[in-house]
Order: C-alpha cells, then structure tokens, then sequence
C-alpha cells in the first residue's frame, strides 16, 4: 500500500507541478476543471446516480468549469458570489453536520446532486481565480489546507488519546478527529501563516500570498482569517465523511490508487477556496 501510494503521488507531481508553475495560468486550469470532472462523476456515484448518469455529472461539471471561463468569469471580480458561498457553507454546513449520516439521504436526490456540482464548480472557479493572483498565492491556500490537517492528525494522536473521549468532534461521521486536533490545526495555520509572511518580506515573491494579503489590512485580520478557514476546511472533509457512510463507501473512488478518490483529496478544499476569495475581497486584493 505505501509503494502505491508514493508512486501515485510522484505521477501526480509529475503532472501538477509543470502545470502550476507554466508562466501561464491556462495549463493549472485546464488540469483542474480535468479534476472537478472526475469529482463530479465520484459526487454521484456517492449520492446513488451510476452508470452513464455518474459519467454524465462529471461532464456536466466540466463543462459549466469551461462555460465559466469561456465567459471570462475567471478574470472578473466576484465579491457577492464569494459572499453567497460563505454563507452557504457556513449555515448549510452546520445544518447537515447537526443532521449527520442520518439526515442526508433523507434530502432529495436532485438537490443533492445540484449541490454537489454547484459546490465543485464554484471551488474550481476560486482555485482558477486564485492561480491568475499567482503561484504564491494559490501555494500558500493550498498549504493552509494542507498544515491544518498535518497538525490535526498530530495534535488529535498527541492529546486526543490522552484526555477524556468526550472530545471527540463529530464521533458518529468521523470517528478520528478531536477537538484537539482542530485547536492543534488553527494553530499550525497560525504559524504557517506568519512564517509565509516573513518569507514573503524577505524574498520578495513575484505575487503576495494569501497570508501577506491579509495581513495588509491588519494581523487581526490574518489571526481571524486563518482560524476561520482552518475550522471551514474540518466541515468540508466532515461533510464528505458523512456523504460517504450514508453511501456505505470509505473512499470516493479508486481514481488515485492508494488515495482514494479526486475528492477525498480536496474535500477541505471545497469552502475553503471561496471563503478565501471572499477574505481576499474584503481585504482588497482582488477577486
């Protein structure tokens, strides 16, 4: 399982990091609205559509990914839907992790599946605007996701098992995850984030990260903004959790041997990337 897993991962940079780092934005978008397809096709097949209907969602997804940028959403500012999409997650969020694994099927099919693809297809927008602001940029959302769950995982191992299991976040979606782990998750965003700035000061970077752009309006701003999308990051891999024991399945797919599926790997992602534009709005950097 490791060997696959480490060679899975090395195909992967194999084919992301040409497309991250090309002096153009086009490549890294083309790739993604690749990946939001291949989410979408795994979102129904979570939510009982299968066969050429599974296949169908996921060339749906694209396809509306291509019409947006066809249309030049990619490069026009977005505050009210950055806005609206925060507060979707937010509200909807807590409602279905309140509901649990029990509560989702009892939705409509349909509106199941339009919330699914409306998900992928406003996250795919905000990681495309996100590259045109630059490969800093997108690197340091990407990390913020990426430190969260690091530090959860060890802060959960460290301390979870040494304090009372009434800690437990949400026992009946994710069984692994602890409080403890989302205090050790804020606080590694919270490092990450002051470290990226003084290598954005010291080094210059072509483009300002998320970080640097925050704290340019004040390290209030940052300190909220961080802790803030560290929790969103927890409701977006909860609310894939409890997709997936409602469907009695553990990955979304074998898509990535060894990982699982597309979205198990940008499940933190899904608010994440537009509730950072939405930051990004109120700070004045764009978007």
């Amino acid at each position: 399982m490791l060997r696959q897993r480490v060679i899975t991962a090395l195909v992967l940079l194999a084919i992301l990091l040409p497309a991250l780092f090309a002096a153009s934005p086009v490549p890294f978008i083309a790739l993604s609205v690749a990946m939001i397809a291949a989410a979408g096709w795994e979102w129904a097949r979570l939510n009982g559509v299968t066969g050429a209907a599974a296949l169908a969602t996921g060339a749906v997804c694209g396809a509306l990914c291509l019409a947006l940028w066809g249309l030049g959403a990619v490069d026009r500012p977005l505050p009210g839907l950055w806005l609206a999409s925060a507060a979707a997650w937010v509200v909807g969020g807590a409602w279905l992790i309140r509901g649990g694994v029990s509560g989702w099927p009892k939705l409509p099919r349909g509106l199941r599946w339009f919330v699914g693809v409306t998900a992928l297809c406003v996250a795919w927008l905000a990681m495309a605007q996100a590259r045109t602001l630059g490969v800093n940029f997108l690197l340091s959302l990407f990390m913020l996701v990426w430190a969260a769950d690091v530090f959860a995982y060890f802060f959960g191992r460290a301390l979870g098992g040494k304090l009372s299991a009434g800690r437990k976040l949400a026992p009946t979606i994710s069984p692994g995850k602890s409080w403890e782990g989302v205090w050790g998750g804020m606080l590694g965003v919270l490092i990450v984030g002051f470290v990226w700035i003084g290598v954005d000061q010291r080094w210059a970077t072509g483009s300002a990260s998320l970080f640097t752009r925050l704290n340019g309006v004040g390290p209030w701003l940052l300190v909220l903004a961080c802790l803030f999308l560290s929790a969103m990051s927890v409701v977006g891999d909860l609310i894939e959790s409890l997709v997936k024991r409602s469907a009695g399945m553990k990955d979304s797919s074998q898509l990535l041997p060894g990982h699982g599926g597309v979205l198990d790997r940008i499940d933190a992602m899904l608010p994440t990337l537009p509730l950072a534009m939405m930051l990004v709005s109120v700070a004045g950097g764009g978007a």
